[in-house]
This record gives structure tokens, sequence and C-alpha cells, in this order.
């Protein structure tokens, strides 16, 4: 069965955020698309209290200068669209009040029909913890099982009721409800988030490295999940930040998903080939304008399926 191909919306500062969020998102549908994904980055530091990651030196790319909300993208998707499922990619979750997240996430899956896919992380940046003024960075995790707690109070039946850190519901109606229960991906790159994943969410979300790393880290993962009396399989959406260039990329020290169509295509297959059922591509960084994104999705989306991802 060919892998599930979403592809990531323009939300960066070379997009004409009002026009072109619901051209590709129509084109990409009707490309064959089945899913479009949204990040988030809520500042730029200038200068930076700390490199790209948290690794020391590594400079933000000029692209994050200015990003789109995710929520107010994923709208603007789901208005312009039928059937392609909506996701976050993620949403980093101690940077917003746990209960308006959750109301706000079940509005829009209402509105879009219940297409909504809640990828949360914790994130890594100080000076977005410090803008957002929710919890202290040293708090992201138990913030994030909050968040969870949150949504599945809020998206459950009527009377909700909780008592958390951060967040008290009295018994209350609270409405509207998702339309089916929204899928929960985490990410799983340290062993206690791996613990989170297996125990708490519908599926796994990792960032594209190798197809190799890969197949290894859903075998652990597997393996966890066993050890952890997981009844049930969990879903997999592989984020595969590409980069673009119209001519091959030449050298030895080619990065998955960098260079020419043929090449993303290459290494689509290759992902494809572990068995996952999902990959969605992160293109617009390196695409200069919302035609040029359409062009490329579309011919990679053309090419793949012609190999057989």
């Amino acid at each position: 069965m060919p892998v599930s191909l979403g592809l990531g919306l323009p939300q960066m500062k070379q997009y004409d955020i009002g026009r072109d969020v619901a051209t590709v998102a129509r084109a990409a549908e009707a490309a064959g698309y089945e899913s479009l994904w949204v990040f988030e980055r809520v500042l730029f530091p200038d200068p930076a209290t700390q490199g790209l990651y948290g690794v020391p030196g590594l400079p933000w790319p000029d692209q994050y200068r200015s990003v789109a909300d995710p929520l107010v993208t994923l709208t603007l998707a789901a208005a312009a669209t039928e059937r392609v499922r909506l996701g976050t990619s993620v949403l980093i979750a101690p940077l917003h009040v746990p209960f308006q997240l959750a109301r706000s996430l079940a509005s829009l899956d209402v509105a879009s029909g219940g297409r909504v896919i809640a990828g949360f992380g914790t994130g890594w940046s100080l000076d977005e913890y410090a803008a957002a003024s929710v919890a202290p960075f040293d708090k992201r995790g138990a913030v994030l099982d909050e968040l969870l707690d949150v949504c599945a109070a809020v998206w459950g039946p009527d009377p909700v009721s909780y008592q958390g850190q951060l967040t008290t519901i009295a018994p209350a109606e609270v409405g509207p409800k998702p339309v089916r229960p929204i899928p929960v991906y985490l990410p799983a790159n340290s062993a206690r988030a791996a613990r989170r994943m297996v125990d708490r969410a519908d599926g796994w979300m990792p960032a594209a490295t190798s197809a190799t790393a890969l197949a290894e880290q859903w075998r652990q993962l597997q393996g966890l999940a066993a050890e952890r009396g997981r009844d049930r399989p969990f879903g997999v959406c592989v984020r595969a930040n590409a980069q673009y260039s119209p001519k091959p990329f030449e050298g030895t020290d080619r990065r998955p998903f960098q260079g020419s169509v043929a090449q993303i295509v290459e290494d689509l297959a290759e992902h494809a080939a572990t068995g996952v059922p999902e990959i969605f591509l992160e293109l617009q960084a390196t695409t200069r304008d919302a035609a040029e994104l359409i062009d490329v999705a579309a011919e990679v989306y053309e090419a793949a399926r012609a190999a057989g991802v």
C-alpha cells in the first residue's frame, strides 16, 4: 500500500499568508496530497541567546524571522479544502494555555468536519518560553502532560472537570466537542518522551534523519510499547525537512531530502520502505514563492507515485 503523503503549508516570510495558504492548500489537495501541516515559531531573537535547537553557535535560519500562527494557517487551509487532514507538527505545548488550546483545536476539528491531527512537543527556545509567560522552561514536560490531560477532559463528555497545576475547570459544559477523537501525535526524542508517546499518544512524529535510523527508532519504540503493555498500534508520521534545489546535489555529504526532485523522491522511497504509513514534506523553506512551492510539490508527488512510493 502506498505511503500517505502530506505537505507543509506556507507560513514563512516569503509568502503572502492571506493569499498563499488557501492557494497552496487547494493545489495540494488537487495534486493528491492527503494531509497538510503547520509548525510553530513565535519569535526570532536578535541577537540569539542560544543557538538553533539549543546547539551553541548554530544560527537560526532567516526564514524564522516571520512565521505565521499555526492555527490561523490551518483555519485558512480548512476553509479552502474538503478532504485533506490538517496536522500540527508541532504545536509547542508550553507556549499555550492548555484549556484555550484544547478548545481551539476542538473548534477547528468541528469546522473542518473532523480532520485535525494534534501534534504536540515541548520546544527548546528559552526566548519563546519567556515571551509566552505560561511556564518556565524547566517545567516543559509537566506542562505537556497537563495539556494532554486537559485535552482529554475538554474533548470528552460533559460535565468537564479538572484540577491541575495550571488549570482548574469547575464542573461545566465545554463545547463544541470534536467530531471524533482527535489523534494526538508526540515525538520520542528522549527516554521520557518515548515513554510518554507509548503511554499516551495515538502516534509518533519523528523528524527524518536517515531511513536506517528511522527503522531502528521505530523498532525500539515497538519494543518499548510491548514492554509497557500497550495493546494497540501507534501511527507514525515522519516530518521530512527538505532542502530543494533545481539541480541535483553533488557530493558525498548530501543530507536526506536535500537536492533535486529526483533525489527527494529517492529519499522518500527509502523511508517508505521502512513501512511507515505517512510522510509529509516540508518544502517551503527553499522555494521562493507559492507558485514554485506548488510546482515542486506537484512534481514530487507525481514522481513519487510513479516510483511506487
